[in-house]
């Protein structure tokens, strides 16, 4: 084992021993007191974006209308939590205009018929990362203030191709690469269910909107769980597609070296219907290639679980309200479908930051430190942690703390090859298990919202969603409920390549069970 990775260990192990009991109560005086999202008044905030664009193109409402409703409630949380950092308010009134304009007209009817046109006239977000013209994209680093997309990334071309029209754009962490959505840029955001707790990264601006009710479908990206995370954290649905299935082009960071094979773009929204047409307007001509068209009966399917990854010194322990809750919707499935459910347990698991990290460490592409420096040199990590401690630093303790990592080649390259090597067989693990016809149910994260800066006391808890990256598998993230403090609770339903079909067809029946709740409500 590598001196560097021995010294993480014993310092993590010291913290679970001595300071993890105090921590919980120093964060709760500091960030006890949770400032209330005030309920959805806006009933067409509480539809589907499937169901609303078929009102739409019925002309049972007026995309206008939506669009009214869908700004005002952006308008209304956003000063408490501060998820949404920039928007087009007036352009997508006029967009919406513009379809209700042509719907009246009865014209351009095959062009917004449901197979051309989706989502005609829903309002979409996008995480800050994605370029969508005229619209900030700093990827929250201050050193690109001011600068703006000059175009769409794909995905945004393919959703506003499907009638979608952007509207906002979302915080993220810096240069997407931590799992607490914070920046000096734009600042912090704040979860929608208690405003002391993280709502996850890098697309947590996304998840907090969607779940708040301030938009009902977005655009995240996840290279470790970034999708996953973030709608956990919200208690909203998130799916991470299955390697290659949708193009990245037109983020900013882009993966461009070794790790662009773990970056997926993928679909985050409130309710499951939306999941599958929206994976097939990202797959576009792809479609085909994971058969998303193809019926699922979920009866047929073969489910397997795990309550965590069999103990790992570098992962917090599962919550037992998250281990009980997935429980309980494997006791529904059981029930409900007559399914069996079986319990098994996959040992490279307890494996799993060493092997992301062994697939991110194979090497070319740009650096993190010559991404902070927006690829003009690069930033001296060191510099700018002894700037930070005296509050003179551009960049947040976790971007500096990864730069600083970034020197210290943390394995090996006998160890990167054996951890390699162990992802491959992990992979041909759960190919023998799930075959194309099985599912696995997983926790989405050990702990239920953690409070602001906690994450950075548990690093490598991103290992959960992490591992599914390196595998390049496709997840469905589902919510189930709250837990006794009113947090979002959930877990990851994983199939394998290519299967994207199966993990989104339970998660629409897992939300027959429990799905999206209303912050401020209980489940």
């Amino acid at each position: 084992m590598h001196l560097l990775e021995k010294i993480i260990r014993v310092f993590l192990f010291l913290i679970g021993l001595v300071m993890k009991p105090s921590l919980k109560i120093i964060f709760n005086i500091i960030y006890g007191d949770s400032e209330k999202v005030p309920k959805i008044k806006q009933q067409l905030c509480l539809h589907s974006a499937t169901r609303l664009a078929k009102m739409i193109r019925n002309k049972e409402v007026k995309a206008v209308e939506v669009m009214e409703a869908y700004i005002d409630r952006a308008k209304e949380i956003n000063p408490i939590v501060n998820a949404i950092i920039g928007e087009r308010y007036n352009e997508a009134l006029k967009d919406a205009q513009k379809v209700d304009d042509i719907l009246d007209k009865k014209e351009g009817h095959g062009k917004y018929s449901a197979v051309n046109a989706p989502f005609l006239g829903v309002p979409l977000s996008a995480k800050e990362a994605f370029g969508v013209k005229g619209m900030p994209h700093a990827s929250g680093l201050v050193i690109r203030k001011g600068v703006v997309a000059e175009e769409d990334a794909e995905v945004v071309k393919r959703l506003k191709e499907a009638g979608a029209i952007p509207f906002i754009i979302t915080n993220v962490s810096e240069l997407c690469m931590w799992y607490e959505s914070a920046n000096r840029l734009y600042g912090r955001t704040k979860n929608a269910y208690n405003t002391g707790r993280i709502v996850g990264g890098s697309s947590g601006g996304e998840g907090c909107a969607i779940s708040a009710g301030a938009s009902v479908m977005g655009i995240g990206s996840d290279i470790g769980g970034s999708i996953r995370m973030p709608s956990f954290f919200n208690g909203i649905f998130g799916h991470r597609p299955s390697k290659g299935l949708v193009p990245n082009e037109g983020q900013y960071p882009i993966a461009d070296g070794s790790d662009a094979d773990l970056l997926s773009t993928g679909p985050m929204c409130r309710y499951s219907e939306d999941l599958l047409p929206l994976l097939k307007v990202y797959a576009g001509p792809k479609s085909s290639e994971a058969n998303l068209d193809q019926h699922v009966d979920v009866r047929k399917l073969k489910f397997y679980y795990m309550e965590d990854d069999g103990g790992s010194l570098l992962v917090s322990n599962v919550d037992q309200e998250l281990k009980d809750a997935q429980i309980k919707a494997v006791e529904y499935l059981k029930n409900t479908l007559g399914v069996s459910v079986e319990k098994v347990n996959i040992h490279e698991l307890k494996f799993s930051v060493q092997i992301w990290s062994a697939k991110m460490l194979a090497g070319g592409g740009t650096s993190f430190c010559e991404y902070m420096a927006d690829k003009k040199g690069k930033v001296n990590a060191f510099k700018e942690f002894a700037k930070w401690m005296v509050g003179q630093s551009n960049h947040t303790i976790p971007a500096i703390g990864l730069g600083i990592a970034e020197n210290f080649n943390g394995m090996s390259d006998q160890q990167t090859q054996m951890f390699a090597q162990k992802c491959d067989k992990l992979d041909e693990e759960f190919q023998n298990i799930l075959g194309n016809d099985g599912v696995f149910l997983y926790p989405s994260h050990p702990k239920i919202a953690p409070y602001h800066n906690e994450p950075i006391f548990y690093p490598f808890n991103f290992a959960y969603t992490g591992i599914f990256n390196a595998l390049g598998y496709p997840v469905t993230q589902v919510p189930l409920g709250l837990s006794q403090d009113g947090l979002p609770l959930g877990m990851q339903v994983v199939s394998t390549m290519n299967n994207d079909r199966l993990t989104i067809a339970v998660a629409c029946e897992l939300e027959k069970y429990k799905g999206w709740t209303e912050p401020g409500s209980r489940s």
